[in-house]
């Protein structure tokens, strides 16, 4: 009999331990631990930019190492039961006692290979979790289908802020709820099954109020602000125009403004519209002293009306792609002319860079050819233009198309504004009214205040003094 009320009992774990499982256990978690010490230079200059490289250190080790300390005491469990079952267990082991050699070196090596363990299991449990919420295994890891996400992301005011900070958020429910959905999509990738392009808006995402306004905060009143937007003709001198409107931002403790009239205090605004959330059909706002009005568009049936998703509003049903916003080709060829990246000294450049970069290629190899080839084409003897021309075209292609995911120009709306995609006319479109007749305002200056509508000059800029005459 083996007694565990006495340390005898420790003497038959060098009989019960000599067996596979047990065998394979140790070499599984020594490989592991081995692992951890080639590891932890890495960790100490700073994790590894490779986001394989990443998943190798810090979710295979430690699937390895964890694995291993659970087969040790299975093979033990297992051995004990079997030599019962066939009457083979010793009845007599040898003494256990301090002075017996034998367990002293068992005793050291239990007492240090524990510690070893309660280390190496730590810093791989730390290590893996930082890795999870680290944005190049958000972004890398799966690098085919949240290539385009990454890229967007990049170049976006966001790009400092860390995936999670936005997806998950504080708390660990939320942790738990996205890793738990994060095998879902992992099982999706091994498969091929994910959706191409990916659809949106994520309907699961966790709301606005405890991601977003951990950072802007709703309460803070941000006043008018002046925007000024650049369009270039599509003649051969390529002239450009600006367009300068007053942002009537608002907010505060203010019900004005853009910010003030749908987040103000005390106003909620709850709409019924489709998966995509670009067609609203009903709409109630109720404003600060709690009085509702209802508006919907006209011959809205209620069984039609029931089998919409209701929601109340927060700050992504305008800014809905706030960190992955992609661009039309008439936007980032503007931005790229503004910017110098594209030379004016080419005649029309506007026009024929909208039409090139509007050809449908099959892959990113055949749009960097197919672009080339068509300036060159276009441009004939102007070689040092055309090449810089081609790099911010091939910048611009690779930064909103993506063929591999199905993602073409116009594939994700932006709902901010009005100029490209519905956005504010979602709901702001005449259409809608309530059981008096009046319908949701449409008027411009609520908004905005145009100071000039694409002027070569503006005068108001001039006299601000951001622009000579």
């Amino acid at each position: 009999m083996i007694r565990l009320g006495d340390k005898q009992w420790l003497s038959p774990l060098v009989h019960l331990a000599n067996n596979p499982v047990s065998f394979l256990g140790v070499l599984l978690a020594t490989t592991g631990g081995v692992a951890w010490f080639f590891v932890l230079p890495v960790q100490l200059r700073g994790m590894d930019t490779n986001p394989y490289v990443g998943i190798l250190f810090f979710l295979v080790f430690p699937g390895l190492f964890f694995a291993g300390l659970t087969l040790i005491p299975l093979g033990i469990w297992l051995r004990l039961r079997l030599e019962r079952k066939w009457n083979t267990l010793p009845r007599q082991f040898p003494p256990v006692n301090w002075q017996n050699p034998e367990f002293r070196r068992l005793a050291i090596f239990v007492a240090v290979a524990t510690a070893a363990n309660v280390v190496i299991g730590g810093h791989f449990t730390y290590s893996a979790v930082t890795y999870m919420e680290s944005v190049n295994f958000c972004g890398q890891s799966c690098h085919t289908v949240m290539k385009p996400e990454f890229t967007a992301y990049q170049d976006s005011p966001h790009f400092r802020v860390r995936c999670v900070e936005c997806h998950i958020g504080e708390g660990a429910s939320w942790f738990v709820k996205s890793k738990l959905s994060g095998v879902r999509q992992v099982f999706a990738v091994m498969l091929n099954t994910y959706a191409r392009p990916i659809p949106t808006p994520v309907h699961d995402l966790r709301p606005a109020r405890e991601t977003c306004e951990a950072c802007h905060w709703p309460g803070k009143f941000a006043g008018h602000r002046l925007r000024i937007l650049t369009k270039f003709n599509e003649d051969d001198q390529n002239t450009s125009t600006k367009t300068v409107l007053l942002m009537r931002i608002g907010g505060g403790e203010m019900v004005a403004g853009i910010h003030g009239v749908h987040l103000g205090p005390g106003v909620v605004i709850e709409y019924a519209s489709d998966l995509s959330r670009q067609n609203i059909p009903w709409v109630r706002y109720t404003n600060g002293q709690r009085e509702s009005a209802e508006f919907a568009v006209k011959d809205l049936k209620p069984e039609d009306q029931a089998k919409l998703e209701r929601r109340v509003m927060d700050c992504l049903d305008c800014h809905n792609r706030p960190s992955h916003s992609f661009e039309l080709p008439e936007q980032a060829v503007d931005r790229a002319l503004a910017g110098g990246k594209i030379p004016l000294s080419l005649p029309a450049v506007k026009k024929q860079a909208v039409a090139i970069l509007k050809t449908e290629y099959r892959s990113a190899a055949e749009a960097a050819k197919g672009i080339s080839l068509a300036l060159a084409h276009a441009y004939p003897n102007q070689a040092p233009e055309v090449q810089k021309a081609a790099g911010a075209l091939l910048a611009i292609y690779n930064r909103n198309v993506f063929p591999d995911m199905k993602i073409a120009w116009g594939t994700y709306p932006n709902n901010i504004g009005h100029t490209y995609f519905p956005g504010c006319f979602r709901c702001h479109d005449d259409q809608h009214t309530n059981a008096a007749g009046k319908s949701i305002p449409q008027d411009c200056n609520g908004c905005h205040q145009l100071l000039a509508a694409e002027e070569a000059k503006p005068e108001i800029l001039s006299r601000l003094g951001v622009e000579g005459p």
